[in-house]
């Protein structure tokens, strides 16, 4: 039974990271499933406190990662067309660039770079916006994307960690 949690969370340690890079998956609460699914098993254990730091940690990530991006466009000037037409761009931009062949890394980084930036500044040009703070805006969404990205990811990252620490 162990073995079979341990491969469970090592799998869900993969759909971590991934949904930490991809939009629509949950990739915090997977790493944290994972951890869970280590403790269960009969020979690894966390602390208690650890696990509900993780969880707390977890929770805070998933919130922020929905409030940071909001909060960067409208702090460069930004309005709610941008930052729904960030979350447009990335999703875009994940299936377009690989589809044309420019893939750079997993997943079409460029895509996943250009998309959320691209995205935000359309979105505030079918506003009506000026060029200058459509650019301000999107500059202030893609600054807040990548904060999230990078919140999620060092979640992960710290989740395998840990979790492989404990394996081994």
């Amino acid at each position: 039974m162990s073995v079979l949690l341990i491969i469970a969370g090592i799998l869900l340690l993969l759909v971590g990271f991934g949904g930490a890079l991809i939009p629509g998956i949950p990739g915090p609460p997977f790493s944290y499933i994972a951890l869970l699914l280590l403790h269960f098993t009969s020979k690894h254990s966390f602390s208690d406190e650890f696990l509900f730091v993780m969880a707390i940690i977890m929770i805070a990530v998933v919130m922020l990662d929905y409030i940071v991006p909001v909060y960067g466009t409208k702090k460069f000037g930004g309005s709610k067309r941008g930052v729904w037409g960030s979350t447009i761009g990335l999703i875009v931009g994940l299936f377009i660039f690989p589809a044309l062949g420019i893939i750079i890394g997993p997943f079409g980084l460029l895509g996943i770079i250009l998309g959320p930036f691209l995205g935000a500044y359309i979105g505030e040009k079918t506003g009506g916006v000026d060029s200058d703070k459509a650019l301000r805006a999107a500059t202030g969404s893609f600054i807040g994307f990548l904060t999230g990205t990078f919140m999620k990811v060092t979640y992960a990252v710290v989740a395998g960690v840990y979790f492989f620490i404990e394996l081994f």
